[in-house]
């Protein structure tokens, strides 16, 4: 890892994890204490945190009271030595959304919140990021601020990106099954695309979740099939 690549090391892990660590501070008894919390999360296009969150969570009251937040995203799982590994924490602001395309962002990361996501006691959190702080192993430790963290847009498809995962899952199952198996190296079937951004793919299981970065981002939302059936064939070639 060089200075040069920490950005994109700190995109890579907040898109890797579907859970992070919620600091906030506590409003009332014990008063400007900090508490954290285990909380599911998604990240949107722009590497902003969505969170659902119930309004009778203490992290929830908090937030109300002070908006500023801390997440920690903890890449180290499974490393005998988990202080070589990286891990991130985002700081940033969280305010409660009723954006339908970061509801079902969420959502199609974690299909099992449907069950809770529409009670009237929870709602969607969007987390604006102001900057974050990369611990990537012994001494590669570094500050990083919104402006470096901000990841490469593609033009439409944010807005495209439900059609494309509905019509990967629907038509093209065995794809993303050797996505996963193949590129991946991810044990068992039935693997789903959830997301698909200008960096790479999100992928889930049951409990477990998949990552795939594109060697290039996407400039725009009409590259996503090419670069999908590209995929396809390394894997196969792989066979």
């Amino acid at each position: 890892m060089t200075q040069d690549d920490m950005p994109g090391t700190v995109r890579g892990l907040l898109r890797a994890l579907d859970r992070a660590s919620l600091a906030t501070n506590l409003p009332g008894e014990p008063a400007a204490w900090p508490y954290a919390s285990l909380v599911l999360v998604a990240v949107d296009h722009d590497l902003s945190p969505i969170l659902l969150l119930s309004d009778m969570a203490e992290h929830t009251k908090a937030i109300k009271a002070d908006d500023r937040v801390s997440l920690l995203f903890d890449g180290t799982g499974g490393l005998d030595q988990p202080l070589t590994g990286p891990r991130a924490t985002v700081l940033g602001r969280a305010g409660r959304t009723a954006d339908e395309r970061l509801k079902a962002r969420f959502l199609a990361r974690h299909p099992d919140a449907a069950l809770y996501a529409g009670f009237k006691d929870f709602g969607f959190y969007r987390v604006a990021v102001e900057r974050a702080h990369l611990v990537g192993g012994f001494g590669k430790i570094r500050w990083i601020d919104r402006a470096e963290l901000a990841p490469p847009q593609a033009a439409g498809l944010a807005e495209g990106e439900a059609g494309i995962v509905e019509h990967m899952n629907a038509d093209h199952a065995d794809a993303v099954q050797l996505y996963a198996a193949k590129l991946i190296g991810l044990a068992g079937d039935g693997w789903r695309m959830t997301g698909i951004d200008s960096e790479g793919i999100d992928l889930r299981r049951a409990g477990k979740v998949g990552r795939l970065a594109f060697d290039v981002p996407l400039q725009a939302s009409g590259e996503a099939r090419k670069v999908l059936v590209a995929l396809v064939g390394k894997a196969r070639a792989m066979t």
